[in-house]
């Protein structure tokens, strides 16, 4: 089983970036379509799909995100990354990352904390 370590999270003012970090135990990593997701502690709620990227960096994103959140990887690094910018109130979640099809575990998450 794959481990994952989210890391990058903090408090943020509004419009401010935040960098989160993802990274695998293994290299099978490096095959794998990854995905960031999100979730409100607290609130009775699944995650949150928020973006996806392929082996080959294809990526999506979920639409409230396109445009100000970047998701990219370092197959050599087994690490992914989500660059955050112009920030909102409505970001505050633990972000996690997982493959897309058939997650492995879930790691701890990281926390983003965005003041208005």
């Amino acid at each position: 089983q794959v481990q994952l370590v989210e890391s990058g999270g903090g408090l943020v003012q509004a419009g401010g970036s935040l960098r989160l970090s993802c990274t695998a135990s293994d290299n099978i990593f490096n095959l794998m379509v990854m995905s960031w997701y999100r979730q409100i502690p607290g609130i009775d709620r699944d995650r949150e799909w928020v973006a996806t990227i392929t082996s080959i960096g294809t990526t999506s994103y979920l639409d409230s995100v396109e445009g100000r959140f970047t998701i990219s990887r370092d197959n050599a690094k087994n690490t992914m990354y989500l660059q955050m910018n112009s920030l909102k109130p409505e970001d505050t979640a633990v972000y996690y990352c997982n493959r897309f099809h058939k997650p492995w575990s879930w790691g701890p998450g990281t926390q983003v904390t965005v003041s208005s």
